[in-house]
């Protein structure tokens, strides 16, 4: 039985109590590491935790359920898949986080892992995959943490909700069935869906702006009947680097459902003024944004307020 160990590293200047702190708190990994989608805790204790995660390998989409330990003293957490993704058999590893300077660290990411049947092809796969996203994910880390002050500024979240008189299920039923939304909501020209797996979803979409322009978008979604539906797009407009999303559906138990769209986004800098005009800045492009997303949003939200209160 072959079981492969590789080692990760990378320098980081930002103290040690930082990166361990962004590293333990996985509800904002899809925000700093490009391969992963999202992250659902399953159980969580003061130092032992179950996750689950979905994330890109080599452009397809797996899924799993980790089991983690945090130690903040060690500044170490080490982490066991419960149950891998085809084609490996198990997989397990370390964040080891250690101080490289008053205000710099070393992280190295560790990983032990080997494939089904000790398949060679299987486990050249798994190399490629292990070696293509820990590069990303240090890099990623990396950039994220030394750039934390302009990001606060650049990234910002938000929320628009509505109330429907209807079932949290047809609500839900509306937001899932992306491929209708042609059919469904005008803002949208064309829509291609891919359902890989149940509740795991490849969304590309064209989508119309005010003035009649039309800008294409991909995203990734997971979905969990009929509750929430959490997206990360891997196809961004121009004026974005990063843009996640979630739609939460409600039901209070007496025939009203509130369902809310959530947003968070990195401004892409870069681009400001091509798009938005030679005097426009970073306040201009987030309130751009928000009204963009935002509308769109309420769009969509409105159009599924109707649909479910029609099957009342």
């Amino acid at each position: 039985m072959t079981v492969r160990e590789v080692e990760h590293e990378i320098t980081v200047a930002a103290p040690v109590e930082r990166v361990y702190q962004l590293i333990a708190e996985v509800e904002n990994w899809p925000l700093i590491f490009p391969p992963t989608i999202y992250v659902d805790h399953v159980e969580r204790g003061e130092r032992e935790e179950r996750i689950r995660i979905w994330a890109t390998a080599n452009d397809d989409v797996k899924n799993w359920t980790s089991r983690r330990t945090l130690d903040a003293e060690a500044r170490r957490i080490t982490f066991r898949q419960e149950v891998p993704a085809e084609p490996v058999a198990a997989m397990g590893g370390a964040w080891v986080i250690e101080p490289a300077g008053a205000d710099a660290c070393r992280v190295r990411l560790l990983h032990d892992y080997r494939a089904i049947d000790d398949d060679p092809a299987k486990l050249a796969w798994i190399d490629e995959a292990v070696d293509r996203n820990s590069r990303s994910e240090l890099a990623a880390l990396k950039a994220n943490v030394e750039r934390v002050a302009a990001e606060d500024e650049l990234r910002f979240s938000f929320a628009d909700a509505v109330t429907v008189r209807g079932a949290a299920k047809d609500v839900y039923d509306f937001l899932n069935e992306a491929d209708r939304w042609k059919e469904r909501l005008p803002h949208v020209a064309k829509v291609v869906l891919t359902e890989t797996s149940p509740g795991l979803q490849t969304l590309r979409m064209d989508t119309l702006t005010k003035n009649g322009d039309s800008h294409t978008t991909e995203s990734v979604r997971v979905c969990f009947p009929h509750s929430r539906i959490a997206y990360k797009q891997t196809t961004l407009p121009a004026l974005m680097n990063l843009h996640t999303g979630l739609w939460t559906v409600e039901e209070d138990g007496e025939g009203t459902t509130t369902v809310t769209s959530h947003h968070t986004v990195v401004v892409n800098t870069e681009n400001i003024t091509r798009i938005l005009g030679a005097d426009a800045g970073v306040p201009e492009a987030r309130a751009f944004l928000r009204e963009a997303l935002g509308g769109n949003s309420r769009a969509t939200l409105g159009y599924a307020k109707e649909y479910a209160e029609a099957r009342r």
